[in-house]
């Protein structure tokens, strides 16, 4: 099953490795046919630390990474990130280190 990408604004980069995106979308309503906006917050990772606040970032679901995050940022104000994708497996730096 392809991995889900979603396009946003970054609202706080206050955390090591971490961003909070925003991501609007626009639903209409079921009975007033009227396009309603919808947002939501996803904390992503940043490795490097490069995204800033106001950035518009595009983030992709990885596997969980902490409680909250399970998403990455690919790229960057349309630059790709060096690395974006390359998550190390669960079990591997077990295996590296034997």
């Amino acid at each position: 099953m392809p991995k889900r990408v979603l396009t946003g604004r970054v609202t706080s980069d206050k955390m090591d490795k971490t961003v909070t995106v925003l991501v609007d979308r626009r639903v209409m309503h079921p009975l007033y046919k009227k396009f309603i906006r919808r947002s939501k917050k996803y904390a992503a990772h940043d490795e490097a630390n490069l995204c800033q606040v106001g950035d518009m970032v595009r983030i992709e679901e990885c596997r969980p990474i902490s409680k909250r995050k399970t998403w990455q940022v690919i790229e960057r104000n349309g630059t790709a990130l060096w690395g974006a994708g390359s998550l190390p497996a669960a079990g591997a730096e077990q295996g590296a280190a034997a």
